[in-house]
């Protein structure tokens, strides 16, 4: 129990850095420049913030969940996909994803979930 729960912290540690870094440090540019050009504010407040912490521990959970029932290589795709392929569609949808930042997205996306797993599968 005491390895799940670790397992669980150090990839929603993982995850919420891994989302930091991307977002606010090296491509806040990229989101100021788009929602400006959409004559909207960019949400990077408190309250936005906790939503991405909660987001990350909700995927850390599915992670430990995926990497104790099925095979590695296979926890990595479906949690890649379901977590961002699917939420760029709908801010896609909503025309408000920087269509440029995909390019960096992408990879840095699935390095992040497959630490993430990495770290489950090794902890627990």
């Amino acid at each position: 129990m005491i390895k799940n729960i670790l397992a669980f912290l150090a990839s929603g540690i993982w995850i919420g850095l891994s989302e930091f870094i991307r977002n606010e440090l090296l491509f806040k540019s990229y989101w100021l420049q788009k929602y400006a050009s959409l004559g909207l504010q960019f949400p990077s407040g408190p309250i936005n913030n906790a939503l991405w912490g909660i987001w990350s521990l909700f995927l850390a959970g599915v992670t430990l969940f995926l990497t104790r029932k099925i095979r590695f290589i296979e926890s990595v795709l479906v949690l890649w996909t379901l977590a961002f392929p699917m939420m760029w569609i709908v801010i896609g949808n909503l025309n408000v994803l920087p269509m440029g930042l995909l390019l960096y997205a992408v990879p840095l996306s699935a390095l992040e979930v497959t630490i993430a797993a990495v770290l489950c599968k090794r902890i627990a």
